[in-house]
């Protein structure tokens, strides 16, 4: 464990895609989605403390998450990087990389999504090991790409090439970044050898991240630097309100990874997810003999397979005659919809909110 190595978990996102289970003052990475006993940010916490001391873990969240996150886990409120609106990736990164460089200049930063499943630890652990140990010497920035074992056009993907590190043969230069492609584009990148799933993962020198911002996102850079010496201070939460309606949106893929020649890529297998669907909670969820996938402490089932079934109430289910169905039972919200149509629910969000309120959403 480095004392100067420091871990951001990004968890501002509301999670959409996974209502009703969650809702906008409850989202995602604050539930227990797989029936663990620990939510998605607690266990992404529990992973990074195994690289950082947890008083050098910090998460950046919306403010009305605050106090979620102070319930979850095991930190002081100053860990709490609250932001007053939601702005993409490169805002966040750019608030916890000033913040952590103005306490300690020689900083190393992994920054992680709070919702994401990793099974092999172990693994994950060692792909992070190196490239903090790539970071120490050399001013780049490392991502992680997840080798992909199927042609999934629900990713961001991550073409390498055939230069590499000097110092580690394992670490890629990337070559380009793309967007989720199509079917066909994706089974070509599958079948070409050299593209990764994009992780979300990323790890750099608190230095590196800094000096790109000024070459790559100037305005963004200029906006923090303007207050640094505010950070870790009482008047911290007063310039980032100040600050942040004027900061423009933007992901930290557009805005830097894919402009910066000092990107490099890891291959890596450990079991990933970005858990980004009910489709995909569901391959990671023990089945019963039927292939249902549940997490609920009581249900009855009846000539019925194939099902994603979840509530976290004690209410008694009783389930006849359904295949390939998704059921979420949550508080003031039942949904019952087939698998094939999980891409409707976003439709059913918004439909929701229009005609019953904000407070089925």
């Amino acid at each position: 464990m480095k004392n100067n190595c420091y871990a951001v978990i990004m968890a501002g996102g509301i999670g959409s895609r996974f209502w009703p289970m969650s809702r906008t003052k409850h989202p995602k990475q604050f539930i227990d989605v797989l029936g663990t006993g620990k939510t998605l940010i607690q266990q992404t916490f529990d992973r990074l403390n195994k690289m950082c001391p947890s008083e050098n873990i910090y998460i950046v969240t919306n403010a009305i998450y605050e106090d979620l996150v102070l319930q979850q886990l095991p930190v002081d409120r100053n860990q709490v990087l609250c932001e007053p609106s939601m702005k993409n990736t490169a805002p966040c990164i750019a608030y916890a990389a000033f913040k952590i460089h103005q306490k300690d200049p020689n900083a190393l930063m992994i920054v992680a999504p709070s919702d994401h499943l990793i099974l092999n630890e172990e693994g994950f652990l060692k792909k992070l090991n190196k490239s903090l140990d790539a970071v120490i010497s050399d001013d780049i920035l490392i991502t992680l790409g997840i080798q992909p074992s199927r042609p999934d056009s629900g990713y961001g993907y991550i073409q390498f090439s055939n230069n590499q590190l000097e110092s580690d043969s394992e670490i890629k230069k990337v070559s380009r970044f793309t967007e989720k492609p199509n079917q066909e584009l994706a089974e070509e990148f599958l079948s070409s050898g050299d593209f990764l799933w994009n992780s979300g993962i990323f790890i750099w020198s608190t230095k590196s991240i800094i000096n790109r911002l000024k070459t790559d996102l100037s305005d963004l850079y200029d906006s923090f630097t303007k207050g640094q010496h505010l950070l870790n201070s009482e008047k911290e939460k007063e310039f980032i309100n100040a600050i942040y309606p004027s900061i423009d949106s933007i992901s930290i893929d557009f805005g830097i990874m894919e402009k910066a020649d000092n990107v490099y890529v890891i291959p890596s297998d450990f079991g990933w997810s970005d858990l980004g669907t009910f489709g995909s909670l569901y391959t990671h969820i023990p089945k019963d003999n039927s292939e249902n996938a549940l997490v609920s402490k009581n249900v009855i089932l009846y000539n019925s397979s194939k099902n994603m079934i979840h509530s976290n109430s004690d209410k008694l289910i009783v389930i006849d005659g359904l295949e390939d169905y998704i059921i979420v039972d949550q508080k003031n919200v039942l949904l019952i919809c087939k698998k094939d149509n999980e891409q409707m629910i976003k439709q059913y969000t918004k439909d929701v909110k229009e005609k019953k309120g904000e407070d089925y959403v």
